[in-house]
């Protein structure tokens, strides 16, 4: 029996396999963005009364910067066992202009990527438990 992909972080995405979202705030005074919504309380200057409308953000932009992490991070993340190296990618989102981070898809080799080339948005497993398979948002290139 196939497990049940559910989010790890409720609110935060959709799960929409052809089309995920990432799901934040906008201040439609000032224009600006706010992700991710759950931590998201402040406002931007000039605006604190400003009412924030729940939006659907890009789901593709630029690759702004990225690192691969060599070590096992502390408690409480999860990682394999043994732990392997991960990418991290920075995203600038091409409607909003703010920057997300992202693991890198699986499959994607790390030294392929270019800062500035067109990043996707996708779903992918971040760990499994004997019922569910934990989905997290991951960034690969647009062409992959």
């Amino acid at each position: 029996m196939a497990k049940q992909r559910v989010p790890a972080l409720e609110g935060w995405f959709t799960m929409d396999e052809q089309n995920p979202r990432l799901v934040g705030l906008k201040d439609s005074e000032s224009g600006t963005y706010f992700f991710p919504k759950d931590v998201s309380v402040s406002r931007a200057p000039g605006h604190a009364d400003a009412a924030l409308e729940e939006v659907e953000l890009s789901n593709t932009g630029k690759l702004w910067s990225y690192t691969t992490n060599h070590y096992k991070p502390p408690e409480p993340y999860m990682s394999p066992d043994p732990f392997e190296p991960y990418t991290v990618a920075a995203v600038e989102l091409t409607d909003e202009r703010m920057v997300v981070l992202g693991q890198l898809a699986p499959n994607v080799d790390p030294a392929s990527l270019e800062v500035g080339m067109e990043m996707q948005l996708v779903l992918g497993t971040l760990y499994e438990d004997d019922e569910n398979e934990y989905v997290v948002w991951k960034w690969k290139p647009a062409a992959a």
